[in-house]
């Protein structure tokens, strides 16, 4: 197998092959020894990001009339930590006389999708388009390479840890049931790539899109579903976590047509889209007390003598900034200004075609602040949530 490597944070880290490219692979050898009848324990593919990928076939079998071959291929994430790592992605392969087709079906551990609004129509195997492509590409390859045309050649994808090992995936909270998803858009898993948070942002944006819901609700991460769980009464899925990516988030529920978005989380990440930061990941930088600082310098009277501004800096979590600013008589100004700079941040990206409210709490999911617009927009939620109950 070809190697290769990526550099991040000063460290080689070697790259690894997608789903996607497995079931390629496997589907072309499958081919291959079906019709030369040959046993084939090396194939190679042109993954769509230009590499090649050169695959172990394993456990080679065929159906007692000759009539299919079944192979696998073991996924190899390289560095990257991802659930599938180590999983044998089989392929089963037949041939029927009919007008030149390739019918591409997921067979056990493979899963269903069940909502629409993702990649594939509901009822389908979840094997997204861009691995269709590419498993169809390299059956067409070897039809063409022996010059056979007129038939049909049906594919079949399995993988036999699928079932249990799509737990740990965010599938089930997708809607993709039974199994794990046939993915990749470039054929190459490169470690710690941030490509699958953003498809998974992405895909639940188009599922909340496509069940008619006029507003997007956001939330960073766990504390924020937890926080509108407790507060509001709303499922966990009800919002969509956007993770570090507010602004990647903002373009995908703009591209789906939202126009409306309420965003809510913690101090300690939202304070950072005040000050216009896009991606809240602290290797974009932290500034969470400067902004912070800089706020509640605005409000303070001239000629103010006092430590405030020197000891918010030195706070560690902004937590305890909260109770500085909230001892100092000046919590109700500084969080309204600090809600209103989110509002700002964030509609500004957008050009102004987004309507965006925030809700912003502190320590013990108590809610510190909310722009003027949010008390409505949740209220329509919790009224759509009602009816789908």
């Amino acid at each position: 197998m070809n190697e290769l490597y990526i550099e991040k944070g000063g460290k080689k880290l070697r790259c690894g092959y997608t789903t996607g490219s497995c079931a390629a692979a496997a589907s072309k050898a499958a081919l291959i020894m079906l019709l030369d009848g040959s046993e084939v324990r090396n194939v190679k593919i042109i993954t769509p990001k230009g590499p090649e990928y050169v695959a172990e076939i394993e456990d080679i079998t065929r159906d007692a009339e000759h009539h299919s071959v079944t192979c696998a291929v073991t996924k190899d994430g390289g560095d990257d930590p991802d659930a599938t790592n180590g999983m044998k992605i089989y392929a089963t392969v037949s041939v029927e006389p009919n007008d030149s087709l390739v019918e591409i079906d997921g067979g056990f551990g493979i899963g269903r999708v069940t909502r629409p609004g993702l990649d594939q129509p509901v009822g389908n195997a979840a094997i997204n388009s861009v691995p269709r492509k590419m498993i169809a590409d390299s059956i067409l390859e070897v039809l063409k390479e022996r010059s056979i045309t007129g038939v049909k050649v049906k594919v079949l994808i399995s993988a036999p840890e699928g079932e249990e090992v799509a737990q740990k995936t965010f599938n089930p909270k997708l809607g993709i049931t039974g199994g794990i998803s046939i993915l990749g858009t470039t054929g190459i898993v490169e470690p710690m790539s941030d490509e699958a948070i953003l498809s998974t942002i992405k895909a639940e944006i188009s599922i909340r899109r496509a069940e008619g819901n006029s507003i997007l609700l956001m939330a960073p991460g766990n504390y924020g579903l937890k926080f509108l769980a407790d507060t509001y009464g709303l499922s966990e899925d009800a919002a969509v976590m956007c993770s570090n990516f507010v602004y990647d988030t903002l373009c995908f529920a703009r591209e789906a047509g939202f126009s409306k978005v309420l965003f809510a989380g913690h101090l300690g990440k939202l304070i950072k889209v005040a000050g216009g930061v896009k991606n809240t990941h602290s290797a974009y930088g932290d500034h969470r007390m400067e902004i912070l600082s800089e706020v509640t310098r605005s409000f303070l009277p001239e000629g103010y003598k006092g430590n405030l501004i020197e000891d918010i800096e030195g706070c560690v979590m902004t937590d305890e900034a909260v109770r500085l600013i909230t001892e100092a008589g000046m919590k109700d100004e500084v969080f309204k200004e600090v809600a209103e700079r989110i509002k700002s941040s964030m509609e500004g990206w957008m050009d102004g075609q987004m309507q965006v409210e925030t809700i912003v709490f502190s320590s013990g999911y108590t809610k510190l602040v909310e722009t003027e617009g949010a008390g409505e927009m949740m209220e329509r939620l919790t009224e759509d949530q009602g009816r789908k109950a």
